[in-house]
């Protein structure tokens, strides 16, 4: 079982709920925990204790939005696409990927955005504006190109294989 799968099925990412959370709303409004997190921790010089509120609320959008919102109308836009490759990748141990895509380039991403997150947390900690700034910008990066990677997966996977083909819709 690949990684990629245990965390799918700590989201709770059944069939139906990839396709919620390929609809474009909840790819792009995902971008939003991570600063909220940032802000809402940070926020404990304003507010003490009460920062918990909305640091919470952040986490648990984080955990709810892949499932949020309705399937989407169509799958032919690059958010649902990288979404519907995350899917493939994930799948990998089950239906072989193309040799070009199995590279150590998506580890490197996410160690890319791995390390945003740590300065992250690291400038809610010290309160550096700057480290807050620098590690929101490189786990975006590393997500973003990551995820665009995952629209040429899924673009390259959809013409060998049915079940795949059948959500390009």
């Amino acid at each position: 079982m690949t990684l990629e799968r245990k965390v799918a099925q700590a989201f709770r990412l059944t069939d139906d709920n990839w396709m919620k959370h390929a609809n474009p709303w909840s790819v792009w409004t995902r971008y939003s925990v991570l600063p909220l997190i940032v802000l809402a921790f940070w926020s404990r010089v304003w507010i003490g204790w009460w920062s918990m509120i909305p640091g919470i609320v952040s986490l648990l959008w984080m955990f709810f939005n892949p499932v949020f919102f309705a399937k989407p109308k169509s799958t032919r836009n690059w958010a649902s696409k990288s979404v519907l490759g995350e899917r493939v990748y994930l799948n990998r141990d089950k239906i072989e990927i193309p040799h070009v895509h199995k590279t150590p380039l998506y580890s490197i991403l996410n160690i890319i955005s791995s390390a945003g997150m740590l300065i992250a947390i690291w400038a809610i900690v010290y309160y550096s504006i700057w480290g807050a700034v620098l590690g929101v910008s490189l786990a975006y990066l590393g997500k973003s190109w990551y995820l665009d990677r995952m629209v040429w997966l899924y673009e390259m996977m959809k013409s060998e294989n049915e079940e795949y083909r059948k959500w390009d819709y």
